[in-house]
């Protein structure tokens, strides 16, 4: 009997894991993700590094080691995050392997303190990418207008992206442009671009959190009946600028070349509205050639009771459409939404940035005494 998430497989979703602690690779709890719930890859984030420091004790060892060599409180969490994330890389090689790596991929993200630097940005992609030393791994890169640049420069030093915190449609035209930009230019340098590949990571449900509060406060009929619509129309026209920028003359080129195209990645796809069905960010955006990156807790819910029913987002383009217009109508600003979004995604990967310094430190002051 096919299980929901075998189901979801087939139907050309990738699924993977947005959690990653030490604690869950020495247990060996990845083997039933990849062996029962189809898991081919891992995203992480700083709130992902910060919970799992927070446990503790699979980190004391290297803790105490890094504290008698003298480390400071950013090479520790440098060393403690690459460990981990070269750790789920071997995890997955096979997978890699087997896919001719467009799974088995471990994400790992760029300091988000650099978010709006260029430059910092690509020096800290390639320095992230020379310690992990493996070929399945991601660097993830912030979707800002800063971060475009370090897109397509760390692509064209031949290193894998996948480039993070997309909401709007406009930003995510410009991403793909970055990617294909990339990729010329990693061409250019003598890259083998087959051996290129990298994600889109576009955010759901903080769309939706965002929008239905303001639809509260609108209060209106027609405010409450677009409630819980939002997420899901913005993510399905992404998948429409998908399926037209990579059948363009342009991909065309790159294609005969090897190239992979740039998936879309659904992130965010944990439902925050206990109204809304625990699966709708699953369910809601099945279709081929894409990624779907769930917390735990999304994962075991689609495990259990999720319904596959084909391909959920094709076709879809018009109604979705008039998701967005109609929440113009009633006074809801999609460009005032996003921008808002993207601003408080990276205020929030910071913040989960100082607490991650803040436990390393702990636990580096603790080691000393």
């Amino acid at each position: 009997m096919t299980t929901p998430t075998a189901a979801l497989s087939a139907a050309g979703v990738s699924i993977w894991l947005d959690d990653l602690s030490r604690e869950r690779i020495n247990s060996g709890a990845f083997k039933h993700l990849i062996e029962d719930l189809n898991v081919v890859g891992v995203t992480t984030n700083p709130s992902i590094f910060a919970a799992a420091l927070k446990q503790g004790e699979s980190y004391a060892s290297q803790v105490g080691a890094l504290a008698a060599a003298g480390a400071d409180v950013d090479q520790a969490v440098f060393d403690i995050t690459t460990h981990d994330v070269s750790q789920a890389c071997d995890l997955f090689a096979e997978e890699a392997e087997r896919s001719g790596g467009v799974d088995g991929r471990v994400s790992i993200e760029v300091d988000p303190r650099l978010s709006r630097d260029t430059a910092g940005t690509i020096a800290e992609a390639k320095r992230l990418h020379a310690k992990v030393q493996r070929t399945n791994v991601l660097i993830k890169i912030p979707a800002t207008v800063e971060g475009l640049e370090a897109i397509s420069s760390t692509l064209a030093a031949g290193i894998s992206v996948n480039v993070t915190l997309i909401f709007s449609l406009e930003r995510y035209r410009a991403v793909i442009n970055a990617f294909m930009l990339g990729l010329e230019q990693a061409k250019e340098n003598g890259h083998d671009l087959s051996s290129l590949h990298s994600v889109a990571s576009f955010f759901v449900s903080r769309v939706d959190s965002e929008i239905d509060a303001r639809l509260d406060t609108i209060g209106s009929d027609e405010a409450k009946a677009l409630k819980g619509k939002a997420g899901l129309a913005n993510a399905r026209l992404a998948y429409q600028i998908f399926q037209e920028q990579f059948s363009s003359e342009r991909w065309q080129v790159l294609e005969a070349a090897g190239a992979s195209a740039q998936r879309p990645l659904w992130a965010s796809t944990g439902v925050k509205d206990p109204d809304l069905p625990d699966t709708l960010y699953v369910v809601g955006l099945v279709a081929p050639d894409v990624v779907n990156t769930m917390p735990e807790k999304t994962l075991d819910a689609m495990a259990d009771h999720g319904v596959v029913e084909g391909d959920t987002v094709t076709g879809t383009y018009e109604e979705s459409t008039g998701v967005l217009d109609s929440l113009d109508a009633v006074g809801v600003s999609y460009r005032d939404v996003v921008e808002q979004l993207e601003t408080e995604g990276l205020d929030k990967f910071v913040a989960s940035w100082s607490e991650l310094l803040e436990t390393v430190q702990s636990a580096l002051d603790a080691a000393k005494e």
